[in-house]
């Protein structure tokens, strides 16, 4: 079905009217308590509609296993369907000027504001995060709107003066086409926004496949996409399974409409749909899997020290992709960090339902995730390691586990060079800081690393030596819209946000322009 743009002035065709999500729409049956009904929906979203699917999937509150509701299981035939509707949709959306593309945008991120507390309830309700942190989301989510909206204005190409004179070089930046977007369900809503956000500002149409366990903020994104005038088959979503998932991102990543995936996620499923994209040459941007070193040296100013560590630590309960995964204390301070660090989490985390005051520690995800930080725990306490605080599931719920602080750490401990996504933090201790940059490069992926120190030729030296897309320096919270983000070596391809993140989704087109 034909896409209708709605725009004054933009130059792209007018086409037939495709029918809008307005009428009828299908909201979440008995949505729960505090939760905002008008932006709850079960359906997928697909060419400016709102479609229903053969069968549905439950989501569920990880912190009381409630359920929220049905949302439509997608398959095959809906992924398709989406990917048509985006194809169709490109071929205006390219030729609309950037100026409107900037102001669609702006006005998303307007209704994003406006209804910033009904978005973060539904991410406290289906992720568990605290509603502080979850508030806090939907701001960073909303600014990435804010961002591109921005750079689709400055998306600017280059004239060459080549050895001839009768010709000139051009260089164009033109969008590569449909962008398949797989989201993760720690940032439900960020993690859209910061791929959805540049892919439009450059001209692309996308299709969003969620996470299983969090497909309503994605929905509700879309709700508020119509609501701004995002054109029909801009912007889809088709939710699906866990056990659908599989055979729907295949769908997604083999379609040959699509021209570029964008994925967040661990690095065993990069790879996989990295397989996927290899067979029609598909460009790929990836942000895999993390475990990110946080390094304190002897010249460290240890508070400000703890004060990085328990916030890049226990936001989010630990399950960020750049949340410190090991401490590396040098032997001079060791005890004096580990003592203050102790402290400061008995002092500030209070573990809870994320929807009650306070609440700083949420659930995990679901009980695999937290197997694996017992796993974790258990298989360091066996070779050797010491619990100063924590250590086991919390008596709160099933999904939740105590904020857990080891000491006597080594290297042949699966914490220490396994991502754990978990409210653990184990402590190594080292001596030099030539084997705390060993020990940190030693992983296999490299997205974020953190070091604190006052020597200044230090903190040139590993800044400029750790093998990380990012480095905190006395800094545990690094991520903003302004800058890159992404990593090196198992860790992904590309970077996400700033003025690089647009350029992910455009193609150079080289012109030759003779007989001047």
């Amino acid at each position: 079905m034909a896409a209708c743009f709605r725009l004054r002035g933009c130059g792209a065709p007018r086409l037939p009217p495709a029918p809008r999500g307005r009428a009828p729409l299908r909201r979440l049956a008995g949505a729960p308590a505090g939760l905002p009904a008008a932006l709850l929906r079960t359906d997928g979203f697909v060419g400016g509609r709102w479609r229903p699917a053969a069968a549905t999937f439950p989501v569920h509150d990880p912190a009381t296993g409630a359920a929220l509701g049905q949302v439509a299981d997608c398959g095959v035939a809906e992924a398709r369907a989406a990917v048509r509707a985006a194809s169709e949709a490109f071929r205006s959306w390219r030729g609309v000027p950037a100026k409107e593309r900037s102001s669609l945008l702006r006005k998303w991120y307007d209704l994003m504001i406006q209804n910033q507390d009904d978005l973060a309830r539904i991410i406290t309700a289906e992720n568990g995060k605290p509603l502080k942190e979850a508030q806090g989301e939907v701001l960073y989510s909303a600014l990435f709107l804010e961002w591109f909206s921005e750079e689709a204005r400055r998306v600017y190409g280059d004239v060459i003066g080549g050895p001839a004179r009768d010709r000139r070089g051009l260089v164009l930046k033109q969008p590569v086409g449909v962008a398949v977007v797989i989201t993760p369900w720690n940032f439900p809503s960020a993690m859209i926004t910061r791929k959805v956000g540049a892919a439009l500002a450059a001209g692309c149409t996308v299709v969003v496949k969620p996470a299983e366990d969090t497909p309503l903020s994605a929905l509700a994104l879309a709700e508020l996409a119509d609501q701004a005038g995002i054109p029909p088959g801009v912007y889809n979503v088709v939710p699906c399974s866990r056990q659908k998932a599989k055979e729907v991102g295949e769908a997604l990543c083999t379609d040959p409409l699509v021209s570029k995936i964008s994925f967040t996620g661990s690095t065993a499923t990069g790879k996989i749909l990295l397989h996927y994209a290899a067979d029609s040459v598909k460009r790929v941007s990836m942000e895999l899997g993390g475990h990110a070193p946080f390094i304190v040296f002897d010249s460290a100013d240890v508070d400000r020290a703890v004060a990085g560590a328990l916030a890049s630590k226990f936001r989010n309960s630990g399950q960020t992709c750049v949340c410190s995964n090991r401490f590396l204390v040098q032997r001079g301070i060791h005890d004096s960090f580990v003592k203050k660090f102790g402290e400061a989490m008995e002092r500030s985390l209070r573990v809870g339902n994320g929807f009650e005051e306070g609440t700083t520690q949420g659930p995990l995800i679901n009980e695999k995730a937290v197997e694996k930080v017992e796993k974790h725990v258990s298989d360091a306490v066996s070779k050797g390691a010491t619990v100063v605080m924590g250590g086991k599931r919390h008596q709160f719920g099933k999904n939740f586990f105590e904020p857990t602080l080891l000491t006597e750490v080594t290297q042949g401990m699966l914490c220490a060079h396994e991502e754990t996504f978990g409210p653990l933090a184990p402590v190594i201790k080292f001596d030099t800081e030539e084997e705390a940059v060993a020990i940190a490069n030693a992983a296999d992926v490299g997205l974020a690393g953190y070091f604190y120190s006052r020597d200044p030729a230090q903190i040139w030296r590993v800044a400029e030596q750790l093998e990380v897309g990012m480095v905190g320096v006395n800094e545990g919270l690094i991520s903003t819209v302004e800058c890159p983000f992404g990593g090196v070596k198992q860790s992904g391809l590309g970077r996400e946000g700033s003025k690089y993140g647009i350029d992910e989704y455009l193609e150079l087109k080289y012109v030759c322009y003779g007989g001047l």
